[in-house]
């Protein structure tokens, strides 16, 4: 690796977001300019390195989540909070669409105090324009141990397309969000 890439590679940020199921945040954010990488995990739970069984049966206290490795260069903490209140409906507890329970709530898992205050701000803004009919829950927690999920949950969405989940429900955000963030999609 070269100093320039090792540099480069100091110099990412780390997101961590749960909204609902994590194939859908991931499959967006896979395609954001600037996100490095974008996979698929638990954190936020007591079970230590729990299964996907354990998340969804919602014995384990994780939530679904992404782990997203950016830029700060090319995309700020702020444009990937737009980005994950666009995908996910943010005011409803422990839910998202048929996905119920806390494995599913609205969670940012802040690294450090200037991304705590970016997110509460970020949340207050939206909730000062009115962006919402109801309150928005997403809570802000500390980021902890986040487990990667099993490798067949990686890249999910890109892998089975035709999957009835994917169909359904996955498709229907990622384009809703493509046309939306159409500027921000990587090249293809």
């Amino acid at each position: 690796m070269s100093s320039m890439e090792q540099s480069s590679m100091e110099h990412m940020e780390t997101a961590i977001l749960a909204g609902g199921c994590f194939w859908c945040l991931e499959a967006s954010f896979l395609q954001v300019k600037g996100v490095v990488s974008a996979v698929s995990g638990y954190t936020g739970g007591k079970t230590i390195n729990p299964s996907y069984k354990e998340v969804c049966e919602g014995v384990s206290g994780h939530a679904e989540a992404v782990k997203i490795e950016f830029n700060p260069d090319i995309i700020a903490f702020e444009d990937i909070l737009e980005i994950f209140f666009f995908i996910h409906d943010p005011t409803t507890l422990n839910r998202q669409g048929n996905d119920i329970g806390t494995q599913y709530r609205s969670a940012i898992f802040y690294n450090g105090l200037k991304q705590k205050k970016t997110a509460k701000d970020f949340i207050k803004r939206l909730e000062d324009e009115k962006i919402y009919s109801s309150p928005i829950v997403t809570r802000l927690e500390p980021a902890s141990i986040f487990y990667k999920a099993e490798d067949y949950h990686q890249n999910y969405y890109n892998n089975n397309p035709l999957a009835p989940y994917c169909s359904a429900v996955v498709g229907p955000k990622v384009k809703k969000f493509e046309k939306k963030f159409e500027k921000s999609l990587k090249d293809k």
